[in-house]
């Protein structure tokens, strides 16, 4: 299997682990030196348990059913170094009664150690008008 599709295949499950609420299974592939940009709070968090807290965070603000997907995924790889990058969305019912339908842009990186690779940066983000200020969360492209 090439280092692509080795990649591919951690970001698919991890997909797949997060439509099933399934905590260990999406933090499975994280580094503990992980370095995450997100679309909310701080400007990063650092390190594994800081990653899993906020997941744990998102994911506790659907109490029922909701739908996740990562859409136009690409992969680039080297022999130690790979990355990829996405549009995700999600949309679903709030703990709090409010819907959301969301997209954002994602980008995945790895660092192949010991033979596994392990997901060392992400960075979410969603762009803005400039004039409001305002994010625009549902932008197809």
């Amino acid at each position: 299997m090439s280092n692509q599709d080795q990649i591919e295949q951690i970001i698919r499950g991890q997909e797949q682990a997060v439509q099933q609420k399934n905590i260990d299974g999406a933090m499975a592939s994280y580094s503990t030196d992980i370095v995450s940009f997100d679309v909310v709070n701080t400007l990063q968090k650092v390190g594994r348990q800081a990653c899993r807290e906020r997941l744990e965070s998102w994911l506790s603000q659907f109490p029922s059913s909701f739908s996740y997907a990562i859409e136009k995924l690409s992969v680039v790889a080297s022999d130690e170094l790979g990355f990829g990058y996405s549009f995700n969305h999600v949309k679903g019912a709030l703990a709090n009664g409010d819907e959301i339908d969301m997209r954002w842009r994602s980008t995945v990186c790895f660092s192949k150690r010991n033979g596994n690779w392990l997901i060392t940066h992400e960075h979410s983000s969603v762009p803005f008008d400039a004039e409001s200020g305002q994010a625009l969360i549902k932008l197809d492209e």
